[in-house]
């Protein structure tokens, strides 16, 4: 059975590096959801300005048609993508059957550490608090929650189990 993984949480908390060994595990390609901005959003999260809702919305079309594409092949796919908001999860999910979300759990502290010590990135570490505040937690029946607090490799093996995958 085909199904699309989204890993989410917010920036820092390790939707790449999972996503990334995820889909290795499963031989499946890997999306980095922000490889889909605009340039416009990229250049506004780099001045430091957060994202509003009218910045993401052709952002999460764009994500959405891809999940939608890889279904509609009966292929599997790994995307990491912040869909820190309810609405969001739910653009993701509309018509397509098979997605399957992740949220990588973990406190503003912890999470502010990782992105401290980051560099290269657009996303600013005092950024962070900014997603934290718009971040409504996904429920426990539709998605799985995982604490970033564990290795990249328990946090893979958790998905694979919880989703049957185990294996592979």
């Amino acid at each position: 059975m085909s199904r699309v993984f989204v890993i989410i949480g917010v920036s820092g908390s390790g939707k790449t590096t999972v996503g990334l060994a995820l889909a290795q595990k499963l031989k499946a390609p890997f999306f980095d959801g922000d490889d889909f901005h605009p340039p416009e959003n990229v250049a506004k999260m780099a001045s430091g300005v957060p994202l509003d809702d009218n910045d993401r919305y052709p952002w999460l079309n764009r994500l959405h048609d891809l999940i939608a594409d890889h279904l509609a092949r009966g292929e599997t796919a790994v995307i990491a993508c912040s869909a820190l908001k309810k609405k969001y999860r739910d653009l993701l999910r509309q018509g397509n059957d098979g997605v399957y979300i992740v949220y990588l759990q973990g406190s503003l502290n912890l999470i502010w550490e990782r992105m401290a010590a980051r560099q290269a990135h657009y996303m600013k570490a005092d950024m962070l608090q900014s997603q934290f505040d718009a971040l409504e937690l996904p429920s426990p029946h539709n998605t799985l929650i995982i604490s970033v607090d564990q290795s990249v490799d328990r946090i893979v093996d958790r998905i694979l189990q919880n989703t049957g995958q185990e294996g592979t």
